[in-house]
């Protein structure tokens, strides 16, 4: 088939629809790094998350731009957004809705929350009590709420951006191993170098960056953007080498608990966006190796000798890329 990335039979994408979805992503991280300097690959990294139809877990200490982060790709899409400030005080059905009797009209009428949108930003969400943070599971696992045996779905796309705070600081939760395992990617910004830092003190000093920040994509294109990404070829090969690097998260010694299926199938949808933002409609088995850390580091629970050993989960995820082959997977591709 002339023209075809992959191979896909009659789904494959051409290239066309590969180059639409390039350039459509440069505009949005190109928008983004207008108000977030320095940090290209978290940038992408984001949009990686959202085209896979994900959520992000934006971690580091306060003050690197983590929500700046979050709303700067908010604002760049044309579509609902909601923001929860998540404190101690915080309830579930602040976050979910309620239920609520209507004395003039003489029924019961549902009240939505705030997850009742497109991009939902999670501000400190590990400054919640758990049993807050654990209203968030159902609509980021099933993409719907529950609320007095009523089940209300949320629209497409959603997705849920969150930040929060190192656990050893004053005033935060650990997020349940539950509420870990449904976001996609784990990402921390980090400082900004020197040249960045002196860019952002010319630039943002005046006024809130935001302000000037245009939308550069709608709705109907976000949906369609992850349309395509679920076209993108996999290989039976690179599958096998993405259950072979999760699969070997279970067995090893310092892991306390190793990386669910969950895990394995979100790795993979990465993977898809991953390979289609660098122009390719198929997968290689370097996109797994890029996404690996900021996908399954954060699902890993280290046993009590390997953190008294000072190891972490990075490092172990590092180990396993050197340690597991991929010698089958690299042919795993064809270019028709």
């Amino acid at each position: 088939m002339p023209g075809t990335i992959g191979q896909q039979g009659p789904q494959a994408l051409d290239r066309t629809q590969v180059d639409w979805l390039a350039a459509t992503a440069h505009r949005i991280q190109e928008r983004i790094e207008t108000v977030v300097e320095g940090k290209a690959e978290v940038v992408r990294l984001a949009l990686t998350v959202l085209l896979a139809e994900g959520h992000l877990l934006i971690e580091d200490v306060p003050g690197v731009g983590k929500t700046l982060l979050a709303k700067a790709l908010a604002r760049s899409l044309d579509c609902t957004v909601r923001r929860i400030q998540f404190t101690p005080d915080l309830l579930p059905s602040d976050v979910t809705g309620v239920t609520v009797y209507d004395q003039h009209r003489g029924e019961f009428e549902f009240k939505p929350g705030a997850v009742f949108a497109n991009l939902v930003v999670g501000d400190e969400i590990n400054r919640a009590s758990p049993k807050t943070q654990s209203s968030l599971l159902e609509c980021m696992g099933e993409q719907q709420v529950t609320v007095d045996g009523t089940t209300y779905q949320l629209e497409p796309p959603f997705m849920v951006i969150a930040t929060q705070n190192p656990v050893e600081m004053e005033g935060t939760y650990p997020l349940p191993e539950a509420q870990r395992d449904r976001f996609m990617a784990r990402v921390a910004m980090g400082y900004p170098g020197a040249a960045a830092e002196l860019r952002m003190l010319e630039g943002h000093a005046g006024a809130d960056p935001l302000d000037d920040l245009q939308a550069v994509a709608d709705t109907a294109d976000v949906v369609k953007l992850i349309e395509t990404v679920r076209a993108v070829y996999v290989s039976d090969e690179v599958k096998q080498y993405v259950i072979g690097l999760v699969g070997a998260t279970r067995d090893h010694p310092d892991l306390r608990l190793g990386a669910s299926p969950r895990a394995s199938l979100h790795l993979m949808r990465a993977a898809r966006a991953h390979a289609i933002l660098s122009g390719r409609g198929f997968v290689l088995p370097d996109d797994i190796k890029h996404l690996a850390v900021p996908v399954l580091a954060h699902r890993l629970i280290l046993t009590a000798e390997a953190r008294v050993g000072r190891r972490d989960a990075q490092q172990i995820v590092a180990e396993l890329l050197e340690r597991v082959p991929v010698s089958l997977a690299a042919g795993g591709h064809r270019r028709s």
